[in-house]
């Protein structure tokens, strides 16, 4: 029977182990400079199979993929914005966390402000209802005439 402390540091050691087997795969980058334009740039575009994450963050195997494919465009001598065009052109802007402003994605760029707008507008609505309320029931109180019980209830 194995003593506990040597089956305790067994078992950390494999803990530790697996953790590093679904660690992102390193690239062999030239400097420290081409290294953090491909991080930038692969927080830039999204993982198509998680949606949520960035292309950085994703374990994903499309993700492995287009990073690699991300890479070997870098070292092609491809800038920022053909990588992301290329992109986007194979698999749509949806790609992109920025998607660009044209006619496609007006819903999406102008949605939270129209409904914002509506949210406004009808608040506004309510206030001044209410106040026009409160301003008629100070004038029938004013001007002495009963009370109507059914709204007190209310």
């Amino acid at each position: 029977m194995m003593p506990r402390s040597v089956l305790m540091a067994l078992l950390l050691a494999l803990c530790a182990l697996a953790s590093t087997a679904h660690a992102i795969d390193p690239l062999p980058f030239k400097d420290r400079a081409e290294e953090v334009r491909f991080q930038n740039l692969a927080r830039q575009l999204r993982c198509l199979v998680c949606q949520n994450q960035d292309l950085a963050d994703s374990d994903a195997d499309l993700a492995k993929d287009l990073r690699k494919q991300v890479f070997d465009m870098m070292r092609a001598g491809k800038s920022d914005a053909e990588i992301k065009q290329y992109l986007a052109a194979r698999y749509n802007d949806f790609v992109l966390y920025d998607p660009p402003l044209k006619p496609g994605t007006y819903l999406l760029w102008f949605t939270p402000f129209v409904l914002v707008a509506i949210g406004a507008i009808a608040l506004l609505r309510i206030l001044r209802r209410r106040a026009r309320a409160a301003v008629g029931e100070a004038l029938t109180r004013q001007s002495g005439q009963p009370k109507n019980t059914e709204e007190e209830d209310w």
